[in-house]
């Protein structure tokens, strides 16, 4: 993507707050609600690169974006033209995508590199988003590598490929941020802007990311300590007008609800089955603004 806007948010004297990319939820609706709420930047799902190029029906169906979204691709290869290289997720591991690219160095070298000779726009942002190593003097090589072959940012999970909810390392994070000179993103754990903060303040990245605390609490980034109701009418009629289905229409409000229902509204709430019955419970439960 043109990277002006994106590369001018790291000087803004504050962290940059930046939306996920998530499987099932990243649809542009969502991505509306959390730019909303003070969101800077959001990432789209994930894309499997080769899919996209190959096929119209996956770019009609994938390929949603609008200002301040980050357009994610995976890939294995420098053959396929990609915007953003996404070398985290563990689902994509048994295909040869995600998070074993990590221990290929000189190939996402290749990769960035590749991606950046084929831009003439010198704007265009290339990133990647990577876990750690459980040697981090492994991690640290391959940032400095990609640095070299031109990315314009690198978004950090500080967990290992095989952890999962274990405790973030942000002293990874910050060793990374500390070897590099463009900016970093730090990612895992990010719940609350109390947690943004004090993430920022550990580790002196320039961005945090967060994921489930969105989904919980879309406005988190604009300081509400749990989904406000304002938020949740603004999802509905955001949702409504972007056709989402139902099925993520409703996972999100049970996510964004879980906080300020009780147990019997929930079970209530969670064997709803139309737009309508949604909204008739909302009405009932929590009334209008």
């Amino acid at each position: 993507m043109d990277g002006g806007n994106i590369m001018d948010l790291f000087h803004r004297g504050r962290p940059v707050r930046v939306c996920a990319p998530m499987v099932r939820y990243s649809k542009l609706a969502f991505r509306c609600l959390v730019r909303k709420y003070d969101c800077d930047v959001c990432f789209t799902p994930m894309i499997i690169a080769a899919d996209f190029m190959r096929s119209v029906k996956a770019r009609d169906s994938e390929f949603t974006t609008s200002k301040s979204n980050v357009t994610q691709y995976l890939c294995k290869n420098s053959n396929n033209m990609l915007i953003l290289m996404f070398f985290r997720c563990r689902w994509a591991v048994s295909e040869g995508y995600g998070a074993c690219l990590i221990n290929k160095p000189e190939l996402v070298k290749d990769m960035v590199r590749h991606v950046r000779n084929q831009i003439d726009n010198p704007n265009y942002a290339v990133s990647i988003k990577i876990r750690i190593h459980k040697d981090l003097r492994k991690t640290v090589d391959l940032c400095q590598k990609v640095e070299a072959a031109g990315v314009s940012w690198i978004t950090v999970h500080g967990r290992t490929a095989d952890e999962r909810h274990q405790p973030v390392h942000y002293d990874a994070i910050k060793t990374i941020k500390d070897s590099l000179s463009i900016p970093v993103i730090a990612n895992g754990d990010i719940k609350s802007m109390q947690d943004v903060e004090a993430v920022y303040e550990l580790t002196g990245v320039d961005g945090v990311m967060a994921a489930r605390g969105l989904l919980a609490n879309p406005a988190m980034f604009a300081g509400y300590e749990e989904t406000p109701l304002q938020c949740v009418w603004d999802w509905v009629d955001i949702a409504v007008e972007h056709g989402t289905p139902f099925t993520c229409f409703h996972h999100h409000l049970i996510y964004m609800l879980e906080r300020i229902s009780s147990q019997p509204e929930r079970r209530v709430f969670n064997s709803l089955s139309s737009t309508s019955a949604v909204v008739d419970f909302l009405h009932s439960t929590y009334g209008s603004l």
